[in-house]
């Protein structure tokens, strides 16, 4: 059998890299930090789940959602295993209830639904690994660049601008040590990007 010839492939697609992302600080940016792809709408687990808000839009899948344990990485292993390693985490200092702008820099660019913000919970076990169960279920935090428009009508990814700008989010009140997963959400593929950054919030 013939080698697949993947010299010409652009590396999968973007990562959060303001603040930085463990996966950012972890790989200096680039493979595998941009590319921790998986199924769509977390905390689902289901693949074939039609966006509430746009039901033109892609279904999830044919990835699944990165299962309990793997969710740092976005289920890729064994490129970016490590990141669902529980250690010592370098943290980024953010002020609690700040309104901060969140930069994800793409080697790739699709159509965006939304962008989906995550924080674990006030009794969350930074011993464990990363699970639904230690995150709240539903987002702090969500922007959509272009609302629910069809995913058609929005511009031509590749040469959008709007997607390389920044979009400031409001943090979740919280003390101490926590981690925020963002969720970058595709709306004309079934797939997301997982980026998870460990965080210790001042007051």
């Amino acid at each position: 059998m013939a080698i697949e010839d993947r010299s010409d492939v652009t590396p999968a697609h973007g990562g959060l890299t303001s603040p930085p992302s463990r996966a950012d600080l972890e790989f200096n940016g680039g493979w595998p930090a941009n590319g921790l792809e998986a199924g769509k709408f977390f905390p689902a687990t289901e693949i074939g789940l039609t966006d509430p808000d746009a039901p033109t839009d892609s279904p999830s899948g044919p990835k699944p959602v990165p299962p309990d344990g793997q969710i740092a990485s976005g289920g890729n292993e064994p490129d970016a295993a490590k990141l669902d390693e529980v250690r010592d985490w370098p943290k980024v200092d953010l002020q609690s209830g700040a309104e901060v702008p969140f930069q994800w820099n793409f080697s790739q660019k699709h159509r965006t639904r939304r962008y989906n913000y995550f924080v674990t919970r006030e009794d969350w076990d930074p011993t464990a690994p990363l699970s639904r169960d230690q995150f709240e279920p539903e987002p702090f935090a969500t922007y959509k660049p272009y609302g629910d428009i069809p995913y058609w009508e929005m511009p031509d990814a590749s040469t959008d601008p709007n997607l390389d700008k920044p979009h400031t989010i409001r943090l979740p009140e919280r003390s101490g040590y926590h981690v925020v997963l963002g969720v970058w959400e595709v709306a004309d593929t079934g797939h997301a990007f997982y980026q998870v950054m460990d965080v210790n919030f001042t007051r």
